[in-house]
């Protein structure tokens, strides 16, 4: 599955630079977007700005999923469950917790409130970021997690097949 990244790494691209990317990523076959919010827009309660933000993009995806990164590990509760609900409104398919680039990893109560905002209202929940073993990703399932993200993913398949849950973290190698 081809996936693009908009507004990568930070999210403070401007609104119409996120959306001329997702067009031109559609048209080069992205079967997904992944766009980074403007996590400094979150913080300073500008829901309008990043609901516009969040539209303009999935308005240039047309029919191509688009997954919102909240970058949690910056975000208070409040913030992650209103950054949500604004993501849910604006059109977003996912929200997800993290691009791998900040100060800390999913959290299985980060992914258990995004689910309950998102799953309401038909949207999906993606874990993304310091997931290194089979048991941290079934801890995000069972918190909710629709789908789950981790370059060691190798790492995290033999660990499952070997029925391994108490495998070193570290074991999976880095994000």
């Amino acid at each position: 599955m081809a996936i693009c990244t908009v507004g990568f790494p930070f999210g403070a691209a401007c609104s119409r630079g996120k959306a001329a990317e997702t067009e031109q990523a559609v048209r080069d076959g992205a079967q997904e977007i992944d766009m980074v919010q403007n996590v400094g827009w979150v913080r300073e309660a500008r829901w309008d700005d990043v609901f516009d933000d969040v539209e303009a993009v999935v308005k240039a995806a047309g029919a191509v999923p688009v997954k919102v990164i909240l970058e949690t590990c910056y975000l208070t509760r409040e913030e992650i469950a209103a950054s949500t609900l604004v993501c849910c409104l604006a059109g977003a398919a996912f929200v997800k917790t993290s691009t791998g680039y900040g100060t800390g990893g999913t959290k299985a109560e980060d992914i258990r409130l995004m689910a309950e905002v998102a799953h309401a209202r038909g949207v999906k929940v993606k874990a993304s970021g310091g997931i290194r073993s089979w048991q941290t990703a079934a801890l995000m399932i069972e918190n909710g997690a629709d789908r789950v993200g981790a370059s060691g993913t190798r790492a995290i398949i033999e660990q499952f097949e070997a029925g391994s849950s108490t495998s070193s973290e570290a074991a999976a190698g880095g994000y």
